[in-house]
């Protein structure tokens, strides 16, 4: 071609374990059996969806109203139901117009790197989740940046790591966490996220948090929303979704959590084109808006994450017991998320 069209990031889009399926495919069509596993999909590995779930879904389907466009930022009443939620904790206060509604975390998510300053990094976790990670670098065109998980520390980050990386690499204009951590599953108590809100405050950086595991939790402190730590001075966001506590990943429905907007004029506007670029898609998918206050407020809902956490939590148990029998493993048991279940 006279021009080359193909983004300076193309080459980090990545993803191993995906892309590992058309070659088992391949494999199986000469005739050799596979054990399929799957990415983070309960609903393939078995998990049956509650009825009382299903019967608002489906009443939800006959209201003509969910099959039709909704706001921009995301259908008001559930925006202001999440905003509600979050200031319940007690911690950093927000409104409707904090909350952004996308088709999924993964639309969010090239959202967040593809309006981003290229020279502007983000740093994120080591081992690290692929679509963030890969998303970062495609953004910035060089490797992914990193702080390590201490696997001798139940993979908690290595908080003089971060702070040495942020304190020497100017380029660095956040810090990422994801909460539990996929693919660990540790979960950060509220003592080692104050740590790092601490650094993001020190050098004026924001901060964000994946916490699409939010309530996949069994860990002895249960969930920490960045919402509870991130005080009222330091910007940033966290990622929701209802992929994996409903579940219902086929929805691909996801939205943000924006924390301190107004704090600084950059961030702001920062933000702003974030929702400039969703009213060039008209809106996110309206019917699994609908559904999230309904859900939440069902007199079952909380029963229900108890018992899929207990479910979670034994598997997780027994797992670890298995493998760390196995001479040269090393087992870290996992406290949130479905890693080991």
């Amino acid at each position: 071609m006279r021009r080359n069209i193909v983004h300076s990031g193309a080459d980090a889009l990545i993803y191993e374990i995906r892309q590992i399926v058309a070659l088992a495919k391949q494999i199986e069509a000469m005739g050799v059996p596979i054990t399929w596993e799957n990415i983070g999909d309960p609903i393939q590995k078995g998990e049956s969806i509650p009825s009382w779930m299903k019967e608002i879904v489906s009443g939800l389907v006959n209201q003509n109203k969910s099959w039709a466009y909704t706001a921009t930022q995301g259908d008001e009443t559930t925006r202001k139901f999440l905003a509600e939620k979050v200031n319940e904790r007690g911690g950093a206060q927000i409104t409707s117009e904090d909350i952004l509604f996308f088709n999924g975390l993964g639309d969010a998510v090239a959202k967040i790197f593809g309006f981003m300053r290229r020279e502007a990094r983000i740093l994120g976790p080591s081992p690290a989740y692929s679509t963030l990670s890969s998303a970062e670098a495609a953004h910035s065109g060089y490797e992914h940046l990193t702080y390590e998980l201490n696997p001798n520390n139940d993979w908690m980050p290595d908080l003089e790591d971060i702070e040495n990386k942020v304190k020497y690499n100017d380029s660095i204009a956040g810090i990422l966490l994801i909460n539990p951590d996929n693919p660990t599953g540790a979960v950060y108590p509220k003592e080692v996220m104050r740590e790092i809100v601490k650094i993001c405050e020190k050098y004026d950086i924001i901060l964000i948090c994946d916490e699409t595991y939010a309530h996949v939790n069994y860990s002895e402190w249960g969930s920490i929303h960045l919402s509870e730590v991130i005080g009222d001075k330091v910007c940033g966001f966290a990622l929701r979704s209802i992929s994996k506590e409903f579940p219902w990943p086929g929805a691909r429905c996801g939205w943000l959590e924006v924390f301190n907007r107004k704090n600084d004029p950059t961030f702001e506007r920062y933000i702003k084109s974030l929702l400039d670029a969703k009213m060039l898609e008209v809106c996110s998918t309206t019917l699994p808006q609908l559904s999230i206050p309904l859900v939440y407020s069902h007199p079952e809902f909380l029963n229900h994450l108890k018992t899929r956490n207990l479910k979670f939590k034994k598997r997780a148990e027994k797992a670890t017991s298995l493998l760390s029998g196995i001479p040269g493993v090393k087992v870290i048991q996992p406290k949130g998320a479905f890693y080991l279940t």
